[in-house]
């Protein structure tokens, strides 16, 4: 089988196993739905939900490795005079169509972490993840060790502020009211301001 032809069918069936798994997690909730339902509803063998997914909660975050990657690489390849700030704006803006495509598996992968402690953990482990980004492109744009006072305490600012960006655009989903792109994106830049600020006058000590 041509390359081209094998990725392609990869990505499909990959595809199916998503979109059975949320369907039944939606349907049942999470604890209903076992990994044998979730094969069975793909048309696959449950081994072959494993060649693609670790685990249950791996399907519930199946976008975060693609997040992930691309905010490393915003952070990794900015030019030497953004900030760690200047990066994380980027990365968002160049995403926010992506999540607002997402935006009802969004709304579905809250309700689950409401519902199951396994994948608050899960959840937490994600945005510890992006603290540490975070944290070691804050550390040497200060340039202090990551363990250091000031980078900590920016970074942990950093984190409350994408929190609560979230829980703005995110307030009624019942409703579905959702702030448009530009205005998501202008509180998010008053949030990027006041981050900015206080990191050019950490550099300026």
């Amino acid at each position: 089988m041509p390359e081209g032809l094998r990725e392609r069918k990869k990505q499909r069936t990959r595809e199916q196993i998503i979109d059975a798994a949320m369907g039944l997690f939606a349907e049942r909730g999470y604890q209903a739905t076992t990994i044998a339902d979730i094969a069975t509803a793909a048309d696959v063998a449950p081994r072959t939900f494993f060649a693609y997914f670790p685990s249950k909660e791996a399907v519930v975050f199946h976008t975060v490795d693609r997040d992930l990657d691309g905010l490393a690489s915003a952070l990794r390849d900015r030019l030497p005079d953004e900030t760690a700030f200047d990066a994380l704006r980027r990365w968002i803006d160049g995403m926010y169509d992506n999540w607002t495509a997402e935006e009802d598996e969004a709304v579905l992968r809250k309700r689950l972490c409401r519902e199951d402690e396994g994948l608050t953990n899960f959840q937490g482990g994600v945005m510890a993840r992006i603290h540490e980004l975070l944290l070691e492109a804050i550390a040497r744009d200060l340039d202090e060790p990551q363990d250091s006072l000031r980078p900590r305490l920016v970074a942990a600012a950093a984190m409350a502020a994408l929190t609560s960006l979230e829980s703005t655009f995110d307030e009624k989903p019942d409703q579905h009211v959702r702030e448009t792109k530009a205005e998501a994106l202008a509180v998010l830049d008053d949030a990027m301001l006041f981050l900015r600020g206080g990191i050019d006058a950490l550099q300026d000590k």
